[in-house]
């Protein structure tokens, strides 16, 4: 039994600890895998620390491209997948990875090229029949090459278009094998045509002689959505807080923050969250 000075020392140490606020809720954290173009825009620098200050649950982002968010959420080495490719993330759901997709917000694709033009495709608004002239004229054309959303977006495009760029590799037809701000940077060394999405677009800073060329196809839309991974395939993904996180971003406060987010007077995402929808 402890006596004196050392039963009082005891006492104020356990009343100490019941009176400390709960260390856990300050070291909680959660992995979101998402994509280059949340991260590069710098949306997630405007929404998170909005989040954090009011849930005490830190997010640390790991952006790559869809195709590789994916796998990360399939291995359990994320807690939410916030990606934008559609069939991708049904298809995730569906083999059981993720618990439920919620539409989040959308932008749209945009074809740039340079001021120049030699497939004179600059004021169309079929995406298909402007890359039909690209193939034809053979002028370069940079690809992410990547597995991304945006690459799955532009070969689904090159597929209505009837091109085989498999078989224009290397020609007029160059895959970088990276994110879309270094492949934006290739088209502009090589005045080069590329696909990008608009919010990368308008916050990237090397132009050069690029522009927006094609813009408006209804084909070119581009919704992103946000999917718990599923804690009954890998029991250490942190649920609720990655619940919590997904419940903010598409509350009407996240909402919002992702329509107040703005560049150069732009808004780059539209919130796109519909109850029962």
């Amino acid at each position: 039994m402890l006596k004196g000075p050392l039963r009082t020392l005891a006492g104020l140490t356990v009343a100490a600890m019941l009176a400390a606020p709960p260390v856990l809720a300050a070291d909680e954290f959660i992995t979101v895998a998402s994509t280059t173009s949340t991260e590069n825009s710098g949306l997630f620098d405007n929404l998170l620390p909005k989040f954090e200050e009011e849930t005490g649950v830190d997010v640390r982002v790991v952006a790559v491209g869809t195709g590789q968010a994916i796998d990360l959420a399939k291995r359990g080495d994320a807690d939410v997948l916030f990606v934008h490719h559609k069939p991708s993330e049904e298809k995730f759901v569906a083999e059981g990875f993720g618990v439920e997709r919620y539409d989040v917000m959308y932008n749209d694709f945009v074809i740039v090229g340079p001021r120049s033009d030699p497939a004179r495709i600059a004021g169309m608004s079929d995406a298909v029949a402007a890359l039909d002239k690209i193939a034809e004229s053979r002028a370069p054309f940079a690809s992410r090459g990547d597995d991304s959303g945006t690459h799955k977006k532009e070969l689904g495009l090159w597929k209505q278009a009837g091109t085989d760029v498999a078989a224009a590799s290397g020609s007029w037809y160059r895959e970088t094998g990276s994110g879309m701000g270094a492949t934006l940077n290739t088209a502009a060394g090589m005045e080069a045509y590329a696909l990008t999405d608009r919010a990368t677009w308008i916050s990237f800073e090397n132009k050069g002689d690029l522009e927006i060329l094609v813009e408006g196809d209804k084909r070119l839309f581009n919704p992103y959505g946000v999917i718990l991974v599923n804690p009954e395939k890998h029991p250490h993904v942190k649920a609720e807080a990655g619940q919590k996180f997904i419940d903010w971003i598409i509350s009407p406060e996240g909402q919002e923050a992702i329509a107040d987010y703005k560049l150069n007077g732009q808004q780059l995402f539209f919130p796109d969250y519909r109850a029962g929808s």
